[in-house]
């Protein structure tokens, strides 16, 4: 019996980039750098119909996305095209600068950190971030590299903010990558905010 697949072919959003996301699956593995962590989303950036990179976030369970930047997380980058490592830190350091509490006396600390943090990827590289609250700390690594750490309370937020605040550049790539995050943080919002007996 002959079995027949169907292929559906979408046209890409208009504007200079597009994000596609795909959904975590249940049973995804805990991320080493967070044990007893899963996969919260995922989503791939797209600019001018180029795929520039995939993203996965990683949290614990219970994650509340409106205060994401007080829990711990990893969000994992797999680049599909070629880098330089200045231009990323370059690029990071601009998207940081939309936080409204950006501080530009830091940058002079953070960009030479990002600059060593950061190196030159190909196609196929992976970069791993991760932000540890408890102790203040980001650390990333580039594939199976020794993993690099900044201690600075302000960086973890700034940086991360870049996918994951609400200022963000990318708020579709944003909402993917937190999931059922978002709904879960909204619905329990509304429930605190609904008085009892239907809000009579």
């Amino acid at each position: 019996m002959l079995r027949r697949r169907s292929w559906l072919i979408g046209s890409a959003a208009a504007g200079i980039s597009t994000v596609r996301a795909a959904r975590a699956t249940a049973s995804a593995e805990a991320h080493p750098w967070l044990p007893q962590s899963r996969r919260a989303g995922q989503a791939t950036l797209r600019m001018l119909g180029l795929r520039l990179y995939e993203a996965t976030l990683f949290t614990l369970d219970g994650f509340n996305a409106e205060r994401w930047a007080s829990q711990p997380l990893v969000l994992e980058i797999v680049y599909r095209r070629d880098f330089k490592g200045g231009d990323i830190a370059e690029r990071s350091l601009q998207e940081m600068r939309r936080d409204p509490g950006f501080d530009e006396a830091a940058a002079s600390r953070w960009l030479p950190f990002m600059r060593r943090a950061f190196p030159d990827v190909a196609a196929g590289d992976r970069l791993t971030g991760a932000w540890l609250p408890a102790s203040a700390t980001s650390r990333f690594a580039h594939n199976g590299a020794a993993p690099v750490e900044l201690q600075d309370p302000a960086f973890g937020p700034r940086f991360f903010g870049i996918w994951l605040a609400p200022h963000s550049s990318r708020p579709e790539l944003r909402a993917q990558l937190l999931g059922s995050s978002v709904s879960a943080s909204r619905d329990a919002r509304e429930t605190r905010e609904t008085p009892a007996g239907g809000g009579r």
